[in-house]
């Protein structure tokens, strides 16, 4: 008991000793992980140690320094040997404080590991993401951060016994009437933990997939894969967080093989006038077939109807023949299907078709159904926009007009022709 006979002021300052010590300890090493081991990280052809520093693994390590420089100088600081504390009947106010230090001492030791070894786990995921080309199918940062969740509570469980000075066995054995409320706490953390295997093991997902969920709002590229949520870009820029269970218990659209395909689905239809549809004149059946994308089908036609004649003269005169005619919607929509097939974006291997929808109120709709070669965004709206400028602007040539309700203008027009 020498320091407490020293008295106070001797007391205190030796704890301040000792306090700068620990503070030397934690500058020093801290010092040389940033700085020397950061220079020597520098110089390596590998990259696995610049990720080790870039997530402070080294500077969470460096936090039990001091700890430990706490823990074995608190009992000589305040002159209180093992000895003391195991023949101590009655603990005095020193031995008291000498294992309160030590057990918070060893309790932020275990702290600062399993802190150092979750940082560990996020640089061991960045260099599995740069160096494996599987990183995209196979992501393991759900699984790195089970074992990071793992830890947290072995460690939890740890500092507990330390502070308690019981053993870490007293506490598990208590775990087992704490299920139910174990896996109601852990409910979302064990949904997603199956998820993620049933996720990975069905190649569902992968970061880069275009995925649209519209029950939570999302429809983007996937970002990142954790353990209890999957991050969406949308294309407004914005980032949803979706459950990684959600993509299990819901449905949702991946894009990707519409992307692995290497084509994508252009549908979409015209509606035409049905007023506007008629059969064609000799002349109008001369004109079309200069066309380049009609010669071949004028000239099939043609002579395909010459072939044909009525089955049986009537001997009414007054009867008018049956006999087949070409009309200018079948002749435009053979039009567009050469088009199509002539088209350099157009996918040829894929399905094209140009067919005639059942008509209503709103016309005739003629559906276009192919896939362009460029599954970009971009180009592809551009090549859809751009065959479709080409089909209204060309109507007139075959004597079709496009169906459009009527507008405000329309109706003035209206009363203007009337002298209204």
């Amino acid at each position: 008991m020498g320091a407490f006979a020293n008295g106070w002021m001797s007391l205190i300052g030796i704890l301040a000793v000792l306090a700068l010590v620990a503070f030397s300890g934690k500058w020093l090493t801290t010092w040389v992980f940033r700085g020397l081991i950061r220079r020597i990280a520098a110089r390596t052809k590998s990259t696995w140690d610049d990720y080790m520093i870039e997530r402070n693994v080294l500077v969470r390590v460096s936090y039990i320094v001091p700890a430990v420089i706490t823990y074995y100088g608190i009992g000589p600081a305040l002159g209180v040997t093992p000895a003391d504390i195991t023949a101590a009947v009655d603990p005095t106010a020193l031995i008291l404080t000498t294992l309160l230090v030590e057990r918070v001492s060893l309790a932020f030791i275990v702290l600062a590991a399993v802190m150092a070894l979750t940082a560990a786990l996020d640089a061991v995921n960045d260099i599995y993401n740069e160096s494996y080309s599987e990183a995209k199918t196979r992501p393991i940062k759900g699984y790195l951060q089970v074992i990071g969740l793992v830890a947290y509570i072995a460690a939890g469980v740890v500092i507990v016994s330390i502070l308690a000075d019981r053993s870490p066995i007293f506490f598990l054995s208590g775990l087992g009437a704490l299920t139910a409320v174990l896996l109601l706490v852990f409910r979302d953390t064990i949904l997603s933990l199956v998820a993620s295997v049933q996720i990975m093991s069905n190649d569902m997902i992968r970061i880069g997939d275009w995925v649209e969920m519209p029950q939570a709002n999302a429809d983007g590229d996937v970002i990142d894969i954790a353990l209890h949520t999957v991050k969406i870009q949308n294309w407004d820029m914005t980032i949803s967080a979706v459950p990684t269970h959600k993509f299990i218990g819901e449905s949702f659209k991946n894009w990707r093989g519409m992307s692995e395909s290497g084509g994508r689905r252009i549908k979409r239809a015209l509606h035409l006038d049905m007023n506007s549809v008629g059969f064609l004149s000799d002349d109008e059946i001369a004109r079309l077939s200069r066309y380049e994308m009609l010669r071949d089908y004028m000239a099939g036609k043609q002579g395909e109807l010459a072939g044909q004649g009525p089955s049986e003269k009537s001997e009414d005169s007054d009867v008018i023949p049956e006999k087949r005619r070409l009309s200018n919607v079948g002749t435009f929509r053979a039009y567009i299907l050469n088009y199509l097939k002539a088209h350099p974006m157009i996918h040829n291997d894929m399905t094209l078709i140009v067919r005639q929808l059942a008509p209503g109120p709103q016309g005739l709709p003629l559906e276009l159904y192919c896939f362009s070669n460029d599954t970009n965004w971009s180009t592809y709206e551009g090549l859809q926009s751009d065959i479709f400028d080409h089909m209204i602007s060309i109507l007139p040539e075959f004597g079709l007009r496009a169906f459009q309700e009527p507008a405000g203008t329309d109706f003035a027009s209206l009363g203007t022709d009337r002298g209204d």
